[in-house]
């Protein structure tokens, strides 16, 4: 079967919302990151901030503090927790927008929400730790009281717990993708290339 849905899973730094872009411009498809956010807090009521930060990598210390916040906020007598309402709401968007039209999906477990399509292609990006930093410094420039090493690690701990806990399956791990890729050894234009070429 045809790809026409192409799922974008990254670590923090390594261009994966670039790669996504690139794809969606010269495949010509339509393109969902943040876009997805403003689509949750429309349907959810929540600020677009607390969407960002729950929705995907909830701002925490640590994973202990991140499994403690969970459980904390677990919901009681068989209820949703608030963080389960917006995973709920970003499943049902993610589903909505891969059966209305051919599309990039950047993030929110989209591989594990349609990991039952068989019209998705499910890409994971990555990279080493310097060529990470390098790429966000140019991004983003320095971070007041920690190093961007630390930056890194943070960010991708939030989004393996995340995936893990709402999945069951770990974050990153080849079995969930169809491909990954380096970006510090092949560069996104070039990812973007090989990977028009497999859905057109």
């Amino acid at each position: 079967m045809k790809k026409r849905i192409v799922t974008i899973s990254r670590e923090f730094g390594s261009g994966g919302h670039t790669l996504g872009k690139l794809i969606a411009e010269k495949a010509g498809l339509a393109f969902y990151d943040s876009e997805l956010i403003d689509k949750a807090v429309e349907e959810t009521g929540f600020s677009r901030e607390f969407i960002k930060e729950a929705g995907e990598h909830a701002s925490t210390a640590n994973s202990l503090l991140f499994s403690l916040s969970m459980s904390a906020t677990s919901g009681t007598m068989g209820m949703p927790s608030t963080y389960d309402k917006i995973f709920i709401a970003q499943n049902n968007i993610i589903r909505e927008l891969a059966d209305k039209e051919p599309c990039v999906i950047v993030g929110r477990c989209a591989d594990y929400v349609l990991r039952d399509r068989e019209d998705c292609l499910n890409i994971f990006v990555h990279a080493s730790n310097e060529k990470r930093a390098e790429r966000v410094l140019k991004r983003y420039g320095e971070y007041e009281g920690r190093s961007i090493e630390k930056r890194l690690k943070e960010k991708d701990k939030k989004r393996a717990l995340y995936y893990k806990h709402y999945t069951g399956q770990s974050w990153g791990s080849m079995k969930s993708y169809h491909l990954t890729f380096d970006s510090g050894e092949i560069s996104l234009d070039d990812a973007a290339e090989i990977i028009c070429g497999l859905i057109k």
